[in-house]
């Protein structure tokens, strides 16, 4: 076991380090860029919409990816497609922020599948074929070339 990695109580490793905007840790005793959402929060599907579309619009999809993946854990089992093809669709955004042409087409994808799938009757007013095109149009921008990535664009409602 590598003493010098951050470690829950129960033994499992931790990254505790401050993150940048994008979600990339920086070294110990940096500022960090974030706040950190902990590994054991939980928001009700209210709150997760609305914290993760203010992170979105401010750019820090990485963020945003954490909220909504901390719903998708303590959702409903009906739900939890949903939450994972959100959750999915933010972190393919934090791929692209960083340059990671080739990840970030592939979660965009995969994610705008699991959320459309849901239809326009989704959960808590998900704008389900919205999120879906967005995810689509940016991952078929990053095939062609184009880099220019606004987490701002994407609405979840």
């Amino acid at each position: 076991m590598n003493a010098d990695r951050d470690r829950a109580p129960d033994g499992r490793a931790q990254n505790q380090r401050p993150r940048d905007r994008y979600g990339r840790p920086m070294p110990h005793g940096s500022v960090g860029e974030v706040e950190r959402v902990p590994d054991d929060a939980e928001f009700s599907s209210e709150e997760g919409l609305e914290t993760a579309q203010r992170l979105l619009d401010g750019g820090y999809a990485f963020t945003a990816h954490e909220v909504l993946e901390a719903v998708w854990k303590s959702s409903p089992e009906p739900e939890r497609e949903l939450w994972r093809g959100l959750a999915q669709v933010a972190v393919g955004v934090t791929h692209a922020q960083r340059g990671n042409l080739t990840g970030a087409p592939r979660l965009l994808r995969r994610g705008a599948d699991r959320v459309e799938a849901y239809g326009p009757d989704a959960p808590h007013g998900v704008d389900t074929s919205g999120v879906a095109a967005f995810a689509r149009s940016l991952a078929d921008g990053l095939d062609a070339g184009r880099d220019a990535v606004d987490p701002s664009r994407l609405r979840l409602r």
